[in-house]
C-alpha cells in the first residue's frame, strides 16, 4: 500500500519548528554577569532598612502611648479640681470678711470656728498639690500672658514697668498646664525693663488645655 492511501491518522506527524527548538533555560546569576554575593547583600540591606523603620516606628508609638497615659493620668482630676478652687475662694472670702479687730476680741467659740476653716482650706490646697496642682504666686514677678490675667494698672514709678504688684485672684496650674490664670494689678509708669530674648525663649508657650 502507498504512502498516499495510509490513513491518515498513520501518517508521521510533522514536528512544529517551535517544537524542535529547545526549552530556554533561565539565566543564572553568573551568565548574566551579575554577583549573586551583591544581590544578597541589596536584599539584606533593604530588609534591614525596613525592619529598622518598624522597630522606630513601634518606639515612638510606645513613647507616645506612655505619654497620653501620663497625661490622662495626670490630668484627669482638672475638671474637679477647678471645681475644687472655687471651693478654696469661698473660704477665703469667709475669712477675709472677718475685720481683724473682730478677730482678735472674739471668743473661744468663734476663734475654734475660725480655726477650724482655715484648716479645711488649708488641707483642701495640701490635698489638690498632692495631685499636681500648684498655686502661682505672682507678686513682684513681671507680668506673663501665659499665667496672668490683668485686671487693672497700678500707677507706680518704683518697679518696672508691667510687675504684678497685687493678686486679685490666686492663679494655679496643673502639671504644665493653666488650670486658672491669676487676676492681677500691673504696676504702671515704671521704668521699662530691658528686653531680654534668647533662642531658648523664643516660640515657648504654655499649654492652656487644662
Amino acid at each position: 500500500m502507498s504512502d498516499e492511501n495510509k490513513n491518515p491518522e498513520e501518517q508521521p506527524a510533522e514536528a512544529s519548528p517551535e517544537a524542535e527548538a529547545p526549552a530556554a533555560q533561565p539565566e543564572t546569576a553568573e551568565e548574566s554577569g551579575v554577583d549573586p554575593i551583591e544581590v544578597l547583600k541589596t536584599e539584606n540591606a533593604g530588609l534591614k532598612d525596613r525592619a529598622l523603620r518598624a522597630m522606630a516606628d513601634m518606639e515612638n508609638l510606645r513613647r507616645r502611648t506612655e505619654k497620653e497615659i501620663k497625661d490622662a493620668r495626670q490630668y484627669s482630676v482638672s475638671g474637679f479640681a477647678r471645681d475644687m478652687l472655687n471651693v478654696s475662694d469661698n473660704l477665703r472670702r469667709a475669712l477675709e470678711a472677718l475685720p481683724e479687730d473682730d478677730r482678735k476680741n472674739a471668743d473661744a467659740g468663734v476663734a475654734a470656728l475660725i480655726e477650724g476653716v482655715e484648716m479645711i482650706e488649708r488641707d483642701l490646697l495640701n490635698q489638690l498639690e498632692k495631685n499636681g496642682v500648684k498655686k502661682l504666686e505672682p507678686e513682684g514677678q513681671k507680668f506673663d500672658p501665659n499665667f496672668h490675667q490683668a485686671m487693672f494698672e497700678v500707677p507706680n514709678t518704683e518697679v518696672p514697668n508691667n510687675t504684678v504688684v497685687q493678686v486679685v485672684q490666686a492663679g494655679y496650674v496643673i502639671g504644665d498646664r493653666v488650670l486658672r490664670p491669676a487676676m492681677v494689678g500691673v504696676s504702671k509708669g515704671g521704668p521699662k525693663e530691658a528686653a531680654q530674648t534668647s533662642d531658648a525663649e523664643a516660640g515657648q508657650t504654655v499649654d492652656k488645655s487644662a
